[in-house]
C-alpha cells in the first residue's frame, strides 16, 4: 500500500494565508530566538569550565571551528531557502523538499527529539543557576515547574513569546556589558578559595573532543529561527539575512568571552565556579538576569521550533497514521498546540534526567547529523545544477560539501561508537519509511542523482558490444500481462534485476488517444510494483501489432543502450503465422535475440528440472546455456537441475559425445548434467517427447530465417513437435554474436 504524501499547503492540512504585512520579520522572527539560543545556557554555565578544560587558546579552537560548521550550514540552509518557499518545519521541511520524503524523516524524526531534549537543556540550566543562588531549591523541581509555565506561554502564542524575548535580550546585553566592564577594571584575577581549588582537584579532565561536544549545543541557535519558518511574513528573506547575522554576532561574541574569562579567574575557579561570569561581572546581579532571560528564551524557542516539527512531520504523513491528530493546527495562526503538548511530556522525561553535561553531547550528535543532510542537501542541488534549483543566495557546492565533512570529522572525533548508533538510527527510520512506501507529491534532488549517473553510465558505454558483461535486455511483448503472466515472470527472472526488462503492449490504431497510453502505462507499472516486479512499461498504437512490435524495436533505447532479447509469447492463430514469422526474421536482421515461450499454464509450477536439448556450441547453444544459468541461479529456481542433452546415431558416437559433452559441461562451469542419447532410428520428436515429458521447462533451438526456408512452414513443424511437451521456450540467437565466448575463453571441441 502507497501512502500519499502532500506539501504543506494543502488542502489536507490548510494553512490560512497570511495578509500582507502580516507574520513574523527577520529581527523577530529568526535573529531574535536564534541569538538568544546561542547565547544560552552553555555561555553562562559551561563556558568557564570550557576554558579551564582546554585553556584560552584551546577554547577559541572549539569556538572558531564550532561556528564554522555552523556558518557552512548557514550558508546551505539560506541557498535552500531562497529557492523555494519554506513553510513548517524548518531544517525537516528542506531536507524532504530536496532529498526526498524518506532522508527528510530520518533526520526530521532525530531533529525534533533534539529540538525537544533541548527544552530539557534550557531549563535545567536555568534551575542549576537559580540553585547556586537559593541552594536549598532543588533542580529537577524548579525545571519541572519552568517547562510547564514555558510550554504554556508558548502555548499562548508564539508572537507573545517572541516580543518577551526583546526584554530577554536587553537582559542579556546588560550582562554582557557588566561581564566585560568589571573584567576590564578587575586590577588582578579572583582569588580561588580553598574550596573551590578542592572542587578544581576533584574535577575529572577531559579531552579536546569531549569538551567540544559539550560546546557545540551553544552555536546551534540557527535552528531556533529556521524552525519558525511557517510563521514568518517572507521567509525567503528572513532566514538568510537573520541566520548569517546571528552565527556572526555569535561569534564575535564567543571570542571575546573567553580573553575576558581568563584575565578574570585562574583555571581552578573557572573550574570550580558555574557562575564565574557573576563574579566577574561589575554587577553580578545582571549576570543572573542574564542567564535566567537566555534559559527561558532558549527555551521558549526549543519548545516553539520542535512541536512545528512534528506538526509537519504528521502532516506529511511521516509518523504513523494513528498519529496523524499532531498535525492539527489551532487558531488563525495554525498553531500546534496538540503537538506542543506531546512534547512537554517528551520534554519531563528529559528533565528528570537532570544533568547538562549528559543531555549537551546527545544533543551534538543530533545536531551534527541535521547539518550534515542539510549541507548534503544543498550540495548536491547546487553540483547537478537542476533547472528548478535557482536561488537567489548562491553558494558553491563545495563549501557545502566542506559541511559535509566537517559535520562527519566532528562527529566520529567526539564518539564514533555514537557517530555509529546515530547512523544506524537515521538508517533505521529511513529503511522504516522507504518500506511503507511513501508517495510525495513534490519532486526532490534524487531524480537529479539519479538522471546524473544515468546520462555519465550512458556516455561510457561502448557500442560494441562486450561478450564478457553481456545481459539480456529484454523487451517482453506480453499484450495484456494478466493474462500472460508467466512471459513477465520470466523476463524477471532472465534479468535478476541486473539488466533491463520492459513490459510492451502494442494495442489497435484509434483505440487509445496519447493520454489513454500514458494512463494505462501507470496502471501497468503499479501492476508490476504490487508484484514486485523492477521493469519498465511501454504501451504504443499501431495498425498491426507485429509492425508496431517492430517498429518499437527499432526506437526503444538510447545510445547504446538498446534492447539486445524480444520475448513473445506462441502464436497459436494459423492466419497470423505468416506475420508472425515475418516478424521474427525482421527482429533478427535487426541482431536481436528472439525468445519465444510456448505454455498453456499461466505460471510455472515446480520449477526443478530444465532440459536444454544441444546442437553444438553454437549462438543458440551458448544462448540457451546462458539463459538457463540464470534461471537455475535466480531465487525462484534455485536448486534446478539443467540437463544438457545431445542426440547421436549410434553407440560408437555415443562414445565419442559423452567425453565431448563432459568437457563441455566441465569448462563452461554451470553445474548442467551431460546426457547423450542413442536414436537408434527413432525420430527426434519421438525422443523428445520421451526424454523432457518430466521436464518443468524445455529449451530448443531455432533455424535462422534465410531466403531458401519458408519460415512459416518450418514454425508449424517446430509447434506440432512441442505439442504436448512441458513449458517450451524456442531460442533464436542474434547472428554474428559470439554467445560461446560469454561462457568460456577458448571453444572446446564440437559435436
Amino acid at each position: 500500500m502507497k501512502f500519499r504524501v502532500f506539501p504543506r499547503s494543502e488542502p489536507s492540512s490548510p494553512k490560512p494565508p497570511q495578509q500582507p504585512g502580516s507574520g513574523l520579520g527577520t529581527f523577530g522572527g529568526v535573529y531574535t530566538p536564534s541569538i538568544l539560543t546561542i547565547l544560552g545556557v552553555i555561555m553562562y554555565l559551561r563556558f568557564g569550565w570550557v576554558v579551564g578544560q582546554v585553556g584560552l587558546g584551546g577554547t577559541l579552537v572549539i569556538v572558531t571551528l564550532s561556528t564554522s560548521i555552523t556558518f557552512l550550514t548557514s550558508l546551505s540552509i539560506c541557498a535552500i531557502s531562497t529557492d523555494r518557499v519554506i513553510r513548517t518545519g524548518g531544517a525537516y521541511y528542506m531536507i524532504s523538499r530536496s532529498l526526498g520524503i524518506e532522508s527528510g524523516g530520518a533526520v526530521g524524526i532525530p531533529l525534533y527529539f533534539a529540538q525537544a531534549i533541548s527544552v530539557a537543556l534550557y531549563t535545567i540550566g536555568f534551575a542549576e543557576s537559580l540553585k547556586i543562588t537559593f541552594p536549598q531549591l532543588d533542580v529537577r523541581v524548579v525545571a519541572l515547574i519552568t517547562t510547564i509555565l514555558v510550554t504554556i506561554v508558548a502555548v499562548k502564542s508564539a508572537e507573545l513569546a517572541i516580543k518577551a524575548q526583546y526584554f530577554i535580550m536587553a537582559a542579556i546585553v546588560l550582562s554582557l556589558i557588566c561581564f566585560i566592564a568589571g573584567a576590564i577594571l578587575l586590577p588582578e584575577p579572583l582569588a580561588v578559595t580553598d574550596i573551590e581549588l578542592e572542587v578544581a582537584r576533584s574535577t575529572v579532565k577531559v579531552g579536546f573532543w569531549q569538551v567540544f561536544a559539550v560546546f557545540f549545543p551553544a552555536v546551534t541557535g540557527i535552528m531556533a529561527g529556521v524552525n519558525m519558518s511557517g510563521d514568518l511574513r517572507d521567509p525567503t528573506k528572513s532566514i538568510p539575512v537573520g541566520t548569517l547575522a546571528a552565527v556572526i554576532t555569535g561569534y564575535i561574541i564567543y571570542m571575546v568571552i573567553p580573553l575576558f574569562l581568563s584575565k578574570g579567574a585562574g583555571t581552578e575557579l573557572l573550574l570550580a565556579d558555574p557562575l564565574i561570569m557573576k563574579r566577574v561581572a561589575i554587577w553580578g546581579p545582571s549576570v543572573l538576569l542574564g542567564v535566567w532571560g537566555a534559559t527561558l528564551s532558549s527555551a521558549l524557542g526549543s519548545i516553539l521550533g520542535a512541536p512545528r516539527v512534528l506538526q509537519a512531520l504528521a502532516r506529511d504523513g511521516i509518523l504513523p497514521p494513528w498519529l496523524r491528530f499532531l498535525g492539527t493546527g489551532s487558531g488563525e495562526q495554525d498553531e500546534p498546540r496538540i503537538a506542543t503538548a506531546v512534547t512537554l511530556g517528551f520534554v519531563l522525561l528529559a528533565v528528570a534526567v537532570g544533568d547538562l553535561n549528559l543531555i549537551a553531547p546527545v544533543l551534538s550528535m543530533f545536531f551534527l547529523t541535521t547539518y550534515l543532510v542539510l549541507n548534503l542537501a544543498a550540495g548536491l542541488e547546487s553540483f547537478l545544477r537542476s533547472p528548478s534549483f535557482r536561488p537567489s543566495f548562491k553558494v558553491h557546492w563545495m563549501f557545502s560539501l566542506l559541511g559535509v565533512v566537517g559535520c562527519l570529522g566532528v562527529m566520529f572525533l567526539i564518539d564514533a561508537v555514537a557517530t555509529v548508533m546515530a547512523a544506524m538510527i537515521v538508517s533505521g527510520i529511513y529503511i522504516w519509511l522507504e518500506r511503507r512506501e511513501l508517495e510525495a507529491a513534490w519532486g526532490d534532488v534524487r531524480q537529479g542523482i539519479w538522471m546524473a549517473l544515468v546520462r555519465m553510465g550512458i556516455l561510457q558505454l561502448s557500442y560494441t558490444p562486450d561478450t564478457k558483461n553481456w545481459r539480456p535486455h529484454i523487451l517482453t511483448f506480453s499484450g495484456a500481462p494478466t493474462k500472460r503472466w508467466h512471459l513477465v515472470e520470466l523476463a524477471s527472472t532472465f534479468t535478476h534485476n541486473r539488466s533491463l526488462f520492459t513490459l510492451c503492449t502494442v494495442l489497435p490504431s484509434g483505440s487509445r488517444n496519447p493520454v489513454q497510453c500514458g494512463e494505462m502505462e501507470a496502471t501497468l507499472r503499479e501492476y508490476l510494483d504490487k508484484r514486485g516486479i523492477q521493469g519498465l512499461v511501454r504501451v504504443i498504437t499501431a495498425a498491426d501489432p507485429f509492425v508496431g512490435a517492430q517498429q518499437l524495436v527499432d526506437s526503444y533505447g538510447i545510445g547504446p543502450l538498446i534492447p539486445n532479447t524480444v520475448l513473445l509469447g506462441d502464436s497459436q492463430s494459423s492466419k497470423r503465422r505468416d506475420s508472425y514469422c515475418q516478424m521474427i526474421a525482421e527482429l533478427n536482421k535487426r541482431e536481436r535475440s528472439v525468445i519465444i515461450l510456448r505454455s498453456t499454464a499461466s505460471e510455472f509450477e515446480r520449477r526443478q528440472k530444465i532440459d536444454v536439448w544441444w546442437g553444438g556450441l553454437n549462438a543458440n547453444g551458448g544462448l540457451m546455456l546462458i539463459l538457463s544459468y540464470l534461471l537455475r541461479t535466480s531465487i525462484d529456481w534455485r536448486g534446478a537441475q539443467i540437463h544438457l542433452k545431445l542426440v547421436v546415431a549410434n553407440e560408437t558416437a555415443a562414445q565419442a559425445a559423452r567425453v565431448n559433452l563432459a568437457e563441455v559441461v566441465e569448462q563452461l562451469r554451470i553445474g548442467a548434467t551431460p546426457n547423450v542419447i542413442v536414436s537408434e532410428g527413432k525420430p527426434f520428436p519421438e525422443i523428445l517427447h520421451e526424454s523432457s515429458s518430466n521436464a518443468d521447462l524445455v529449451f530448443l533451438g531455432m533455424a535462422q530465417p534465410s531466403p531458401e526456408l519458408n519460415y512459416g512452414e518450418y514454425y508449424e513443424g517446430l509447434q506440432k513437435m512441442a505439442e504436448g511437451l512441458p513449458p517450451t521456450i524456442f531460442v533464436l540467437a542474434a547472428p554474428n554474436f559470439a554467445f560461446a565466448e560469454i561462457l568460456q575463453e577458448t571453444t572446446p571441441t564440437k559435436q
